[in-house]
């Protein structure tokens, strides 16, 4: 119906073009034999103009969206019909009639008509012919002026729940200028009196591009004024096409602890995923889900989610059948532990690669009544995949550790250290005698390269302090911070699962027993951490208050990339060293293995006691 009605619109246009070229020339008194030419030529105009506008497409267009390349195509669809015109009338012998003033005067009238009635009705349809009535939407100012800015201001102007009142950016030579209707009233640091001014309590940020310590400046002119920040989608977000400048979202914590780009060697990622079956255990907890989506972007020929978490896999399986419907995936509940379930599935689907993210994380809760499944959980569970890995000739096999296993003070942090340790170790065939008693095929231990990634805390992970807080801010407060001084390093989810696949890339083809340690930037304040949660939920220290609970057993005060006796080289990856650390022997892993297979359950004392024996740097005191 809305085709006919444009096609119908267009055809009268042509009809009153064509009339109006007559009545123009003639001063609005056309002579009656020319009023003959014109009856005769009429149909004929008409229908060469309309097929001209169908083979261009603008039956295809959409009103309400018309922009620039529509208009182009009209005036590409007039300037050939122009041309096509004058020919047909002559072939058809009726051109004589026709003043040469009119054939130059119809394209020029039609295409201000057939331009005009698209631009009317989407200004009609975006209630913008009159203006927007300055009553309608709620007032807010954009912080920042740039492409971003526009874009926002062309899509805000549909909008009934915002009314854009000024821009602010810090560029004085926009200053005074207006950009889609809207003026730049001054600078960021303008906000707290322009807000008052113009009765605004809302911000968007709109710089896409901005450092994070731009973004953090915006933000803190926005609690300056009192205004409630919002943003507009990362830069990546933008290009990706996945979502528009218009989807305004609240301030995150990645907005403001946020960091470059992570830049990947994609040909050489499809190089190591493409085509091939690749593992993740622990798939459904933060780091194994978003390896899994990250995965995905390289095609693999088969992708095992290995999980012991019911309920974790279940959502994991319901999100990548929704997304992924045609990808071939397979989900496995089973416990990294039990190597007659590892054996079953890798001899069964044969994987490539696996990235081994299945750990037990939470310091306080392993450092009590838990110690054993932690050691259990961490070391004897990465000795039963890698040792699997190596029976059924894995390529690549990749360790996620943390910053814990650095000079550790608690049992997860040196059970952490022993399972890169354990890795470390199966790189060279080198205990003949221990392949037999732990079921590894010497030949086979070749085909496998081992890599070690070490990385601190990722925001929003399940256990981690962002959903505490954000629960207590919740609730009212207090929010519960167990030191002033205790800092620690934070990256976000994507870029850790992202600079575990670059790694798993780079890592492990010279044998080095690498470790490889990501670039985490500056260690982060927990309590500049809260304050920032509470100014982003709209609140201030007054409404919620921060309280300190003292450090948790086994909790250091800071962490470490790094231990004493490691150093570090670069790698052709900026965000990317390894770590060149204490090897072992054949006498440290069978004792190891023993330790591991000797006992039932260890009490907790006992457990740390063998924990110092086998990693020389743990320390079970607290360390400030």
């Amino acid at each position: 119906m809305r085709t006919l009605i444009k096609f119908v619109a267009d055809i009268v246009a042509a009809i009153l073009a064509w009339w109006l070229a007559y009545l123009f020339r003639f001063n609005f008194e056309i002579p009656a034999l020319y009023l003959t030419s014109l009856r005769e030529t009429l149909p004929w105009v008409v229908i060469i103009q309309v097929v001209s506008f169908s083979w261009f497409g603008l039956y295809r267009e959409v009103w309400r969206y018309v922009s620039l390349h529509d208009l182009r195509s009209i005036l590409y669809a007039v300037l050939t019909a122009a041309t096509a015109v004058p020919l047909a009338l002559f072939m058809l012998q009726i051109l004589v009639g026709v003043p040469r003033s009119v054939l130059l005067l119809d394209p020029i009238l039609l295409l201000f008509m057939m331009g005009s009635n698209r631009i009317a009705y989407r200004l009609w349809k975006e209630k913008r012919f009159f203006g927007k009535s300055p009553l309608q939407g709620n007032p807010v100012l954009v912080l920042g002026a740039g492409g971003a800015a526009v874009r926002l201001l062309k899509e805000l102007s549909r909008s009934v729940e915002w009314r854009v009142v000024g821009l602010l950016d810090d560029d004085l030579t926009k200053r005074s200028k207006i950009l889609d209707g809207v003026q730049v009233l001054g600078q960021i640091t303008d906000l707290p009196i322009l807000a008052e001014k113009l009765n605004v309590s809302h911000a968007i940020i709109a710089m896409p591009s901005a450092t994070h310590r731009e973004r953090r400046r915006a933000l803190d002119a926005c609690s300056a004024a009192g205004v409630k920040a919002l943003t507009v989608p990362s830069y990546d977000d933008l290009i990706s096409g996945k979502i528009t400048v218009s989807q305004i979202r609240n301030v995150e914590l990645d907005d403001l602890l946020g960091r470059n780009p992570v830049a990947l060697d994609s040909e050489g990622l499809f190089g190591l995923l493409e085509g091939k079956t690749i593992l993740v255990s622990g798939a459904g907890g933060s780091i194994g889900s978003e390896l899994c989506r990250q995965i995905t972007k390289f095609n693999p020929a088969r992708l095992i989610f290995f999980e012991l978490n019911e309920f974790a896999l279940y959502n994991i399986e319901q999100e990548f059948h929704s997304k992924f419907p045609n990808m071939n995936m397979v989900f496995v509940i089973g416990d990294v532990k039990d190597q007659a379930r590892l054996a079953q599935t890798f001899s069964q689907y044969k994987p490539a690669a696996v990235f081994h993210a299945a750990a037990y994380k939470h310091v306080p809760l392993m450092e009590q009544e838990n110690a054993w499944q932690a050691v259990l959980n961490n070391v004897l569970g990465t000795w039963a995949i890698a040792q699997t890995s190596v029976k059924y000739e894995v390529e690549k096999f990749v360790l996620i550790s943390t910053d814990k296993a650095v000079n550790p003070t608690n049992v997860m942090g040196a059970s952490k250290r022993l399972a890169e340790m354990v890795c470390q170790a199966l790189q060279y065939p080198f205990f003949s005698g221990l392949a037999r008693g732990h079921g590894l095929v010497r030949e086979n231990r070749k085909n496998t390269h081992f890599v070690i990634v070490r990385f601190g805390n990722v925001l929003g992970s399940a256990g981690s302090v962002i959903p505490k807080f954000r629960e207590q801010i919740a609730m009212g407060g207090p929010v519960t911070v167990t030191h002033p001084e205790i800092t620690r390093y934070f990256m976000s989810i994507p870029e850790a699962a992202q600079l575990v696949l670059q790694a798993g890339l780079m890592g492990g083809e010279k044998g080095d027993r690498e470790i490889f340690v990501l670039d985490m930037g500056d260690p982060v304040k927990i309590s500049d951490l809260a304050r920032d949660l509470i100014r982003l939920s709209g609140l201030s220290e007054e409404d919620i208050k921060i309280v300190y609970s003292g450090l948790r057993s086994g909790e250091k005060l800071y962490e470490e990339l790094l231990s004493d006796d490691e150093s570090t080289l670069p790698t052709p990856h900026d965000k990317l060293r390894v770590a060149q650390a204490c090897q072992v022997d054949e006498k440290w892993l069978a004792e190891l293995l023993v330790w591991l297979n000797g006992h039932q359950v260890l009490n907790d004392e006992d457990v740390k006691k063998g924990l110092a024996n086998f990693v020389p740097e743990y320390s079970a005191m607290n360390s400030n």
